[in-house]
């Protein structure tokens, strides 16, 4: 069944606040709440409340909560695109869709935590696969090669975004008690006992509280330029 019109979805009077329900409004509504009160605090009363509407409004435009889990992470793939133009280089053109797929996810890290292992095959998600894949067949990938870097690349990026989400929804005192093993635990470690942790720990120590993703992306691109050349 086609999904039903915005226009026949469209509450006809507007809500307590003077405001007309819409499908982005619902979601943008949604990242909010979810950015305040976490995972938890998402419910249909809790965003009736906050819309000022009756909860049943909601499945207007959701066949519940979630199918709206699937439009935002869909909004977050929109908001990576919006903007984004080719190149016309292959690595550069998929390290900046990397890149900002992964900032959008970062800028909403509860929201993150919710989609990033989900395949809503929405608008938005359509138009970045087909975009991806283009980059690919464009530089000279074919058939099972595309496939192959088109879901490394992917997965990986939308992995990196839910462990860095993850740590970035940690309370503030969790999050930097993590981040001060690195030198007060690990670069402590003897090289008597830890010759190669000892070794590494300054690197270590500057390195491990920042994300690995674009090193993880350079690497998966070298190797996908290597491939292509061979």
């Amino acid at each position: 069944m086609p999904p039903t019109p915005e226009s026949a979805r469209r509450r006809r009077r507007p809500t307590k606040q003077g405001t007309v329900l819409t499908h982005d409004l619902i979601v943008a509504t949604a990242l909010r709440m979810l950015a305040e009160h976490g995972a938890a605090g998402l419910s249909a009363r809790r965003l009736g409340l906050a819309l000022g509407a009756d909860p049943s409004a909601v499945y207007r435009y959701f066949a519940g909560m979630d199918d709206l889990v699937l439009a935002i992470g869909d909004e977050l793939i929109h908001r990576a695109l919006d903007g984004w133009e080719p190149t016309g280089d292959w690595c550069e053109d998929l390290r900046s869709l990397g890149t900002r797929i992964h900032r959008a996810y970062l800028a909403h890290p509860q929201a993150a935590q919710l989609t990033a292992n989900r395949v809503s095959g929405r608008s938005h998600e359509i138009a970045a696969d087909e975009t991806i894949l283009g980059i690919l067949h464009t530089a000279g990938f074919r058939g099972a090669a595309a496939a192959r870097v088109y879901h490394a690349f992917i997965d990986q990026t939308l992995a990196f975004a839910a462990l860095d989400a993850a740590s970035l929804a940690l309370p503030d005192q969790a999050r930097e008690a993590d981040e001060q093993q690195w030198r007060a635990t690990y670069a402590r470690l003897p090289a008597a006992t830890h010759p190669h942790i000892a070794a590494a720990a300054p690197l270590l120590v500057a390195r491990m509280n920042d994300s690995a993703y674009p090193a993880a992306l350079d690497l998966l691109l070298a190797g996908a330029a290597a491939e292509l050349e061979a």
